[in-house]
């Protein structure tokens, strides 16, 4: 059994108990901050940056000014957009310790391998009863890979399923310390068009291509999905390429995953433009549905959701 470094430590901005959709069985979702993406409408936001992120809620807000007197950089006040001056601020969280009203949050905490290991334990009951397990998500975990690679481990050393969402951007270094410790690979594949891609997520697919072949030929199981977004790719002709890609790679399964809005708020609390547009709506049933024909008649596996 390879030995474990509990004690590597990582960036974490949460860890979400009881899911059923990233992987089989009850699972517990660890979200590692990082990602070289940014794509117009995701959802986790606070997520890409590595280092801890403050969020304001106005709605929250009673003016009381504790965090102004609190904040050792002069970051926080009325004068700025969203009450934080993100150029000043480090971080740091007192003016989140002081708030009454948590207005202010702070996503993104340091840990250890061992805390966090601590805090999965509560679920290790469910994992054995389900057959679920751990999945690390993000930002993009392989971002953080050494940190990714001996949390995975001590997961497998508890006897835990592990999964991994990721949108295969990272290094062949990173690739081949992660995979070897996954056993499902839950991958993003956001458009095949390189200049659509390049427009949208901030980088382009060429190198996610290259990196979806190496992973499928380490992986013990790969599951390619599709958030499938509104004037991006939410068109068959795209669902059949996403399939050939699918099926040039030896993935057989292809999870459709509907547009949603869940997201739009932390924009604002991060002081961040929502730059997808707010007009833009979820995907109907029906018409996802048909994507998800389109990938069957490719003779693969399909389902909405997952």
């Amino acid at each position: 059994m390879a030995t474990v470094n509990y004690q590597e430590k990582g960036v974490v901005f949460d860890i979400q108990r009881f899911s059923v959709n990233d992987g089989p069985g009850i699972r517990s979702i660890v979200f590692l901050k990082g990602c070289p993406l940014s794509c117009l409408w995701c959802c986790n936001p606070e997520s890409q940056r590595i280092e801890p992120d403050v969020m304001y809620d106005q709605k929250k807000c009673i003016g009381c000014g504790k965090c102004m007197k609190a904040c050792r950089q002069g970051a926080i006040g009325p004068e700025n957009p969203s009450w934080v001056d993100r150029t000043k601020c480090i971080g740091c969280g007192e003016c989140v310790n002081v708030c009454p009203t948590g207005a202010l949050t702070l996503k993104g905490e340091v840990m250890s391998v061992n805390e966090i290991i601590q805090v999965l334990r509560r679920d290790a009951h469910y994992f054995r009863k389900s057959g679920g397990g751990v999945t690390l998500s993000g930002g993009e975990p392989l971002t953080q890979w050494r940190f990714a690679r001996e949390l995975l481990k001590a997961c497998k050393a508890q006897g835990w399923d592990t999964a991994i969402e990721t949108t295969a951007y990272g290094t062949d270094e990173a690739i081949e310390a992660v995979i070897p410790y996954v056993d499902l690979v839950l991958m993003d594949c956001k458009s095949t068009d390189p200049e659509v891609h390049k427009r949208v997520t901030g980088v382009s697919n060429e190198k996610i291509r290259k990196n979806a072949a190496k992973i499928v030929k380490m992986a013990n199981k790969v599951i390619i999905r599709v958030p499938t977004i509104p004037t991006v790719n939410a068109f068959e002709e795209e669902f059949h390429r996403i399939a050939e890609f699918a099926k040039s790679l030896g993935v057989d399964t292809v999870h459709v995953l509907p547009y949603h809005t869940l997201g739009e708020s932390k924009y604002e609390m991060l002081g961040k433009a929502y730059t997808m547009g707010y007009e833009i709506k979820s995907l109907p049933r029906d018409e996802a549905e048909v994507f998800r024909q389109v990938v069957l008649s490719h003779g693969l596996n399909c389902v909405v959701g997952g």
